[in-house]
């Protein structure tokens, strides 16, 4: 067996650029090799910002031979009076096969004639060069360059190419550079260039002359283990953000993190701004005290992360101070002059600001947030006073979009809202609900964690919504430029999460009516029902997938849950939840097609045949002892059937149905429902009808295929 190395050199590759390409290197490699029948022990691939590497071990030097049978055209076409005939000869020659070694071959299509031929066996040096060219022109890049009049596309222009099977150079071309044994290291630190004997040798070189840490995982796991020693040295911890240390992995090929410093006096500013000063612009983080465990309570300290060994660590350490410096004097600037302004400034500045076209101004849309955050509060019950909290939340949601440290901190919109309101006398429930406006972020993000954070929340995504549909702005394909499926996600999640008693209907439309003035392209009832056919849509998606990512039984469950109705979001999720624990029970298959027939004769002898069918059963009419059991079972459980709705319990529900299930299934063994009797088969349908309106609530049973 032996070992293959392929190196290709790049300029500098974005950080955003390096994480999928080493794991696409592995899949294209393993997928080629096997397409190829070469047998190996395992492929390897790293990544860089300036290499990409692909490592074969246990590589074997020719083919695999396999014998195969290949089909052609079928026989009534292959044959004519006993002979081949022309597409037959040409089959036979194309394979290489002589006429006596065809053979007719029997498949589900009929007779074709097939021949048996041994493919592979091939000198693995020969093929290696196609298959790294084939892997390469694989890569997928989130942007790809074109230079010259060249006919290929890449990352970053192409800089050297190694290429060696054991201590033999693979020959392949591409972009005009020739492959070879030669590699570069470190820019700095180890430039070489390096020759390299063999493919065993590779990694010896490019780690002990080149100085390059090739696996990204020990590059993150470095940063984090000599970060971790140089903030307790200091009598700290650092404010790990994940994204931004794998980030820092990719930026660089030798790791080395140091400590900085900065003025205590601008620690009188929020964290957030001095995190996001950090970690935005420097690629830094921040460290945070070990007493206490207060994540807020910083340090005058920030770790940044090198890619050299500097000859002067003091001088590189001050310029880093130093642009940091700038940057934190900038925000304080921006702290002191937002806290010098009165918020009334601000909610008239935001007239001035465009919200969305004919939508209005962000000064229209803080007003329908302050009627529409009422209304929230007063639907759940709220007391007096959290009304009027959250009618203020609403009016200056949006007030720090004007401010000097928005302006120049973006991401922390809604954030420095809630700190400003807190320092301007706001009160609490105020600031918190600004504070969390925006969450959830992403399906990985949190919901706000308060009632009012979550109704601001709510309100802002609902009047965005009303305002997108009703101009018939609404996403198509993959196009979503105002991120209403996150809006409408984040919807729901709110409502599930907080439990919160609002219709999902009543919610658009004290939306739609908060907007004055404004020509629509679609009307609002005709608005209102696109938005729920949309969040319909989202909510499929959200349950159809199940715990484990993939579950057709899930599917059929959220098609059953949602089809009994979902404009109460709240009450859908405890549905769902009963029945996805309702269709694990042995029997549930059966308990499925029992109550389906009865849906499918309501639905066939009542909607579609045009008679009025009721909840009133005559018990005189009740002939046999069947169907006397299940009108009395149904009776007798209404009462109980509507306390536990009541309560919410819906396990106890689905319990129920079970119970009244050997009286339906006795009732339908024993007892003809369309009876030739007009009144007698009046009778028996309302019977079923009962028991049919009691399951729609619960589920629509007839999404429920078995």
């Amino acid at each position: 067996m032996s070992e293959f190395i392929l190196e290709i050199g790049t300029e500098e590759m974005p950080a955003r650029f390096v994480p999928r390409l080493g794991e696409e290197l592995v899949e294209l490699f393993e997928r080629l090799l096997a397409e190829a029948r070469i047998d190996h022990a395992g492929v390897r691939a790293f990544a860089t910002p300036r290499r990409l590497v692909a490592h074969v071990a246990g590589l074997a030097l020719t083919q695999r031979l396999e014998e195969e049978i290949v089909s052609g055209p079928p026989v009534r076409i292959a044959y004519a009076d006993g002979k081949l005939t022309k597409a037959g000869e040409g089959f036979a020659k194309t394979q290489g096969v002589p006429e006596a070694d065809l053979f007719v071959q029997q498949t589900p299509k009929g007779e074709y004639l097939a021949a048996k031929k041994q493919v592979g066996g091939g000198r693995t040096q020969d093929i290696l060069p196609g298959l790294c060219l084939a892997a390469l022109k694989g890569l997928n890049f989130p942007k790809r360059m074109k230079w010259g009049s060249l006919d290929f596309l890449f990352g970053r222009p192409l800089r050297w190419m190694l290429a060696l099977l054991d201590a033999e150079v693979v020959p392949l071309e591409i972009a005009g550079l020739a492959s070879g044994r030669v590699t570069h290291g470190h820019r700095v630190l180890g430039p070489g260039p390096w020759t390299v004997d063999s493919a065993a040798d590779y990694f010896d070189t490019i780690r002990d002359k080149g100085n390059v840490v090739l696996d990204a995982r020990e590059r993150l796991e470095l940063v984090r283990a000599e970060g971790d020693r140089l903030a307790a040295g200091v009598g700290g911890h650092v404010v790990w953000d994940e994204s931004l240390l794998l980030e820092v992995a990719n930026l660089v090929e030798f790791p080395r993190p140091i400590l900085g410093e900065f003025a205590r006096l601008y620690l009188e500013l929020p964290a957030q701004v001095l995190l996001t000063s950090m970690q935005s612009h420097q690629k830094s983080f921040g460290i945070v005290s070990s007493q206490g465990g207060a994540d807020c309570n910083l340090l005058p300290f920030f770790l940044t992360t090198l890619n050299i060994e500097p000859l002067n660590m003091a001088l590189v350490k001050k310029g880093w101070e130093r642009v940091l410096k700038a940057r934190l004097e900038d925000a304080r600037f921006f702290w002191e002059a937002d806290l010098a302004t009165d918020l009334d400034e601000w909610l008239a500045k935001l007239d001035s600001v465009v919200f969305l076209g004919p939508l209005g101004s962000m000064g229209d849309k803080s007003r329908r947030l302050e009627k529409l955050c009422g209304r929230l509060a007063q639907a759940i019950g709220a007391p007096e006073a959290p009304v009027a909290d959250m009618k203020r939340a609403g009016r200056l949601a949006k007030a720090d979009l004007v401010s000097a440290l928005v302006y120049e901190f973006d991401s922390l919109q809604g954030v420095i809202g809630g700190i400003y309101a807190r320092k301007k006398g706001e009160s609490e429930l105020t600031a918190q609900a600004i504070a969390e406006q925006y969450l959830p972020a992403g399906p990985d993000s949190p919901v706000p964690a308060t009632l009012t954070g979550a109704l601001l929340a709510i309100a802002d995504k609902a009047d965005t919504m009303a305002g997108c549909f009703g101009l018939a702005m609404i996403p198509t394909g993959t196009a979503d430029p105002y991120a209403l499926r996150r809006a409408a996600l984040g919807i729901s999640r709110i409502i599930m999460e907080h439990g919160l008693r609002l219709r999902l209907d009543e919610v658009l439309g004290w939306a739609q009516e908060g907007y004055d003035n404004v020509k629509w392209k679609l009307e609002p009832a005709d608005a209102q029902a696109k938005m729920l056919d949309f969040f319909g849509q989202r909510l499929r998606a959200l349950f159809a997938s199940g715990p484990d990512g993939s579950s057709r039984t899930d599917s059929r469950v959220a098609d059953a849950a949602l089809g009994a109705g979902f404009v109460d979001i709240r009450t859908l999720k405890m549905r769902f939840d009963a029945l996805t624990t309702f269709s694990r029970q042995p029997d549930f298959e059966q308990a499925v097609l029992t109550f389906k027939r009865a849906a499918n004769i309501i639905r066939k002898q009542g909607s579609e045949a045009g008679a009025a069918l009721s909840a009133n059963v005559d018990a005189a009419r009740l002939e046999m002892e069947q169907e006397r059991v299940l009108a009395e079972s149904l009776q007798a459980s209404a009462g109980r059937f509507e306390e536990l709705w009541a309560a919410d319990d819906f396990a106890g529900l689905f319990a129920m149905l079970g119970e009244l299930r050997p009286a339906v299934d006795a009732f339908f063994d024993n007892v003809m429902v369309m009876a030739e009797d007009a009144g007698l088969r009046q009778n028996r349908l309302n019977i079923l009808y009962t028991l049919v309106e009691r399951l729609g609530r619960l589920a629509d049973f007839g999404a429920l295929q078995v």
